[in-house]
């Protein structure tokens, strides 16, 4: 009996005469977790979009359940048992939990779509995911949470035996996520085969049982996760060792004794409450801390975007007013956000428009934006980031994830700030580019900024931070210069407050 869900042999695609897939073989067995990692532009994307027949394959062969199979589109992928789940969902937010799992497959009664019928249906599939989800809810009206759910059950209510899922905890709290692998191993014990992309190492360790890696459009890797260690995955996915981007490096001999930002018991509402803290110039200050914390709050109130209720604000020791995101990048402040879809692009826009949108002011000749002044100023910021693109205009949306960060990063280094607030800036990036803005941290506090660093992923944390504030309940409990933390575990021992 052939135990294999999908094979993948020998697939080849190019994008006009760029070759995107090299002679790639993929599998997953049933009831199997497989990994799925690259860099950014490694191929994982368009080798997936085949099995969903998003693109079609130039050569090669697919077999489900060991029989060959033509994916010519996407029906032909649901209707051999293929189901995505998005990392961007797919949902219609005004519908109901219902209404979205059956859409455009919608139980029908007497020629009429019976609502009543999907809410019995969709019931019966939560169940069997032993989950709770009420199907009548409309899901602009639920936790982000339980909208992946709803992409599961679609998958599924489409009798899925091999589900797609990339990064699907990207938008999930902490324990939301714990909620989601529980799942999966449902799933598993039901014989669902799962595609498992992520850029997460503790994640493809904790759920995952084999993992292929892709290195410009080839398979350089495939072995199960009991015989590969973190650094030869990290190895094979960027062609070189690695590590060296995690190891702290002792930059005290860097950092001034000069007192950049003075925060003084500020508040702002009632997630953050008297919050002090100094910056140093040069010196790199991480936040940490569990969600709800206060980090982000902090961060949006020293760039303005929350107003503080109550405290003060010093720059080189002058007490200034934030009230604003405009006076605080008159104060040179820059902040990466937290979600740079939402917070940080214009989605929409070329990305010239948005490397340069805090730099118009200066891009002007005789008083009207100059066109010629915008690309020669992008194309500056494109080369100093290494920002892969196919020509300067191209709409931002349709970047890689890592490089998208990378306009982020670029648009607001172009204003030289003196003090930079970045908010989880290495969330959903490939390895390979975590590496790159973990280097570039330091290269823009070595150049004498200041910089202060959210990051949930710990091993990060304490590889940039010359020290460490960590925040519960809106409060500051602990200072820690990074000399004093001998672990990982000691940081997490401090932010659930053991330490």
């Amino acid at each position: 009996m052939n135990t294999s869900a999908i094979e993948m042999k020998g697939i080849e695609k190019s994008f006009g005469t760029n070759p995107v897939l090299k002679n790639v073989d993929f599998s997953v067995s049933v009831g199997e977790v497989h990994a799925l990692a690259g860099e950014n532009g490694a191929g994982k994307s368009t080798l997936m979009k085949i099995l969903q027949g998003v693109y079609q394959k130039d050569s090669g062969e697919i077999l489900v359940s060991g029989v060959p199979v033509e994916i010519t589109d996407t029906f032909a992928a649901r209707k051999a048992g293929i189901g995505m789940v998005f990392q961007e969902f797919s949902l219609i937010p005004t519908l109901t939990v219902a209404q979205n799992i059956f859409l455009t497959n919608e139980p029908t009664r007497f020629g009429l779509i019976n609502d009543a019928k999907a809410r019995a249906l969709a019931t019966e599939i939560f169940q069997e995911m032993e989950v709770e989800v009420d199907p009548s809810r409309t899901v602009e009206s639920m936790p982000t949470a339980l909208w992946q759910l709803t992409e599961i059950a679609k998958a599924l209510a489409q009798n899925a035996k091999v589900l797609i899922m990339d990064e699907p905890t990207a938008s999930l709290a902490k324990h939301e996520a714990e909620g989601l692998f529980a799942l999966i191993e449902r799933l598993k014990n039901k014989g669902i085969a799962i595609v498992y992309i992520s850029h997460r190492m503790d994640e493809i360790y904790r759920i995952a049982d084999r993992i292929t890696v892709l290195r410009d459009g080839s398979r350089v890797l495939t072995e199960s996760l009991k015989k590969v260690s973190p650094e030869q995955i990290v190895e094979a996915i960027i062609g070189r060792k690695a590590a060296a981007h995690l190891t702290h490096k002792d930059r005290s001999a860097k950092i001034s004794k000069e007192v950049v930002l003075d925060v003084r018991k500020i508040s702002s509402g009632p997630k953050l409450q008297n919050v002090s803290l100094q910056v140093h110039r040069g010196e790199i200050l991480g936040l940490a801390g569990l969600m709800g914390s206060g980090r982000t709050e902090l961060v949006n109130t020293l760039f303005g975007i929350l107003k503080p209720t109550s405290g003060t604000i010093s720059i080189n020791g002058e007490q200034i007013d934030i009230s604003s995101p405009q006076k605080a990048i008159q104060n040179k402040i820059a902040l990466i956000p937290e979600d740079r879809r939402a917070q940080g692009l214009v989605l929409d826009h070329a990305v010239t428009e948005n490397l340069t949108l805090p730099l118009l002011d200066g891009l002007k000749s005789n008083g009207l934006l100059s066109n010629r002044k915008i690309l020669a100023r992008s194309k500056e910021i494109i080369e100093q980031f290494d920002i892969k693109l196919a020509y300067p205009g191209i709409r931002v949306g349709s970047l890689s994830g890592g490089n998208q960060q990378k306009v982020v990063i670029g648009k607001w280094l172009g204003t030289d700030p003196e003090i930079l607030l970045m908010d989880e800036p290495t969330a959903g990036v490939d390895i390979g580019t975590k590496s790159e803005i973990l280097d570039l941290v330091r290269k823009i506090a070595d150049s004498g900024k200041s910089v202060i660093l959210i990051s949930s992923e710990l091993p990060e944390l304490l590889s940039v931070s010359d020290r460490i504030l960590v925040l519960k309940d809106g409060h500051v409990s602990k200072s820690l210069d990074r000399k004093e933390i001998p672990s990982e575990e000691f940081l997490q021992l401090a932010i659930q407050g053991a330490a």
